[in-house]
C-alpha cells in the first residue's frame, strides 16, 4: 500500500527537525567534556564553568522562547527555526574565538537565543502532522535527537582535543584545541539551516476562525487556560523541570566525574559515556513513546506523565548507586540505566502537553514548559551541583558525592509532583477531546 503524502511529508519534517535537535545538542553540550582544558585557559572554578554550561546558555533560550512561540503560532513555523539554527551555529563557531570568561559567556548566550526557536515550533509543526499515538512516537522520536547530538558531542570533542593540537590561523591568530572544537562543530549548521527549507510548512488544524494569525491565543489568555486547569499544567511542568535539574546536573558533570575519580582521559570518557549516551539515550525516549501508547491502549489515559513518574523512581537509587560505585565500568554500567531511565519520559511530556493545548496556543504551552525545563534543568542543574562541589565539599574530586545530594534530594520532588499530576491531567485531556480539538 502505498504511504499517504501527508505521512511521507511528516516523516521527512521529522527527519529534517533531528538532524537540527541533534546539531543543536552537539552545540550547547560539547563543553561538558571540555572542563579541564577551558578551566586552564581561562582560569576559571567550576562554578563559572558551570555557568557558561548552563545560565549563560538558558537565559535568553527561556525568555525568548515565549515570544518566539507566539510568532510561531501564528507565522511560517519553518522559517522561524530556519533562522534559528543560522544564528545559533554561528555563535557556536564565535564560542571558539572566545579569549575570556566574559567573551564565552556572550556567545553561549547567543547559542540560546538561536535554539530558543527550534523546539516550540518543531513540537507545534508536528503536531499538525501526527495525531495521538503517532504524534507520540514522532515527538519520541525528534527528541531522540537529544541523546544522539550529545553523544556525539563527546566522542567529537573527545577525538578532536585529543588529535588536534594548538594552532595559529590567518587572521585570528592562536587556537586551543577546545577552541577548534567549537569551530568544527558549529560550521556545519549553514547547511542545515537551507536543509530545513526544503521542509513543507503543515496546514493548522483545530483553529478558531480557520485563520492562524487571527485565531492566535495572547499570552495572557494562554496563562489564564493554563491557570484555569492549573492542576494538569503547573504540576506537570514543575515535575518535569525538577526532573531536568536531575538530569541536566547529571549530565553535565558525568564526564568529569569519570576524569577526575577514575583518571579516564578526554578522548576515554568522550568514547565511552558518548557511545552509552547515544545508545540508551535514544532507546529509552524511543521505548518511553512506545511504553506510553501500550499504556493508553490499556485505558490508562496519563499515560504521558505516568512514564514520567516511573522515570523518577528508578533514577533515585540508579543515580545514587552509579556516583558511589568504586569501579570505573560499574558505575558506567548504572549509568546506562539512569541514561535509559532518566530518557524515556521527554517525548512523553512533550504530547502531554499537546493533547491537553487547543492548536492555537501550543506553540506557546510549549514555550512556557521549556522555560520552567531550561531555567531548572539547564540553568540550575550543572551549578546546583558545581555549589555542592565548590561551597559544601569544596573539593574538585565530590563531584560524585555533589551528584548524589542533589538526586537525593530533587528526585523524590519530581516523582511527587507527578504522580499529584494524574487526576487532573485526565480531566484537562477529557475537557480538551471534547472541546472538538484534534490531539
Amino acid at each position: 500500500m502505498t504511504q499517504p503524502a501527508a505521512s511521507r511529508a511528516g516523516w521527512y519534517a521529522v527527519s529534517v527537525l533531528i538532524l537540527a535537535y541533534t546539531f543543536s545538542y552537539v552545540d550547547r553540550t560539547i563543553l561538558t567534556l571540555m572542563v579541564k582544558p577551558i578551566r586552564a585557559s581561562l582560569q576559571i572554578t567550576d562554578l563559572q564553568l558551570s555557568l557558561l554550561h548552563g545560565l549563560a546558555f538558558a537565559i535568553f533560550y527561556t525568555l525568548l522562547g515565549i515570544p518566539i512561540a507566539r510568532l510561531a503560532d501564528r507565522g511560517n513555523r519553518r522559517n522561524i527555526i530556519t533562522v534559528g539554527v543560522a544564528f545559533w551555529s554561528l555563535m557556536t563557531a564565535l564560542c571558539g574565538m572566545a579569549r575570556s570568561f566574559g567573551q564565552l559567556f556572550m556567545a553561549r548566550v547567543g547559542v540560546g537565543v538561536g535554539e530558543a526557536a527550534l523546539s516550540p515550533a518543531a513540537y507545534s509543526m508536528l503536531s499538525d502532522y501526527f495525531r495521538g499515538n503517532a504524534l507520540t512516537r514522532a515527538l519520541s522520536v525528534y527528541t531522540a535527537a537529544i541523546y544522539v547530538g550529545a553523544g556525539l558531542a563527546l566522542m567529537i570533542g573527545g577525538v578532536v582535543i585529543a588529535s588536534v593540537p594548538a594552532m595559529e590561523l590567518p587572521w585570528v591568530g592562536h587556537m586551543e584545541p577546545w577552541q577548534v572544537v567549537f569551530l568544527c562543530v558549529g560550521a556545519p549548521g549553514v547547511l542545515i539551516a537551507l536543509l530545513m527549507l526544503t521542509v513543507r510548512e503543515p496546514p493548522r488544524s483545530g483553529l478558531l476562525g480557520g485563520d492562524a494569525a487571527k485565531s492566535a491565543m495572547s499570552f495572557r489568555s494562554v496563562m489564564a487556560y493554563m491557570a484555569a486547569r492549573r492542576g494538569a499544567y503547573f504540576l506537570l511542568i514543575f515535575g518535569f523541570a525538577v526532573h531536568s535539574l536531575v538530569w541536566n546536573g547529571a549530565m553535565a558533570w558525568i564526564p568529569t566525574f569519570f576524569i577526575r575519580h577514575f583518571g579516564w582521559t578526554q578522548s576515554q570518557v568522550g568514547l565511552r559515556f558518548g557511545m552509552v549516551l547515544m545508545i540508551f539515550g535514544t532507546s529509552g525516549i524511543v521505548f518511553g513513546g512506545f511504553f506510553s501508547g501500550w499504556l493508553k491502549g490499556r485505558g490508562r489515559k496519563d499515560a504521558n506523565p505516568l512514564v514520567g513518574l516511573i522515570s523518577a523512581l528508578v533514577l533515585l537509587p540508579a543515580g545514587i548507586i552509579a556516583t558511589q560505585s568504586g569501579q570505573a565500568y560499574g558505575a558506567l554500567t548504572i549509568f546506562a540505566v539512569f541514561v535509559f531511565a532518566g530518557s524515556m519520559p521527554y517525548g512523553a511530556a512533550a504530547t502531554a502537553f499537546q493533547e491537553i493545548s487547543p492548536n492555537q496556543m501550543r506553540a506557546q504551552v510549549t514555550a512556557i514548559y521549556f522555560f520552567a525545563l531550561n531555567l531548572c534543568g539547564i540553568g540550575l542543574g550543572p551549578t546546583v551541583v558545581a555549589a555542592f562541589t565548590d561551597k559544601v565539599f569544596r573539593s574538585d574530586a565530590a563531584v560524585g558525592d555533589s551528584m548524589a545530594v542533589v538526586f537525593a534530594l530533587a528526585t523524590p520532588i519530581s516523582a511527587l509532583l507527578l504522580w499529584l499530576s494524574l487526576k487532573p491531567y485526565r480531566r484537562a485531556l477529557t475537557e480538551n477531546q471534547h472541546s472538538g480539538a484534534p490531539v
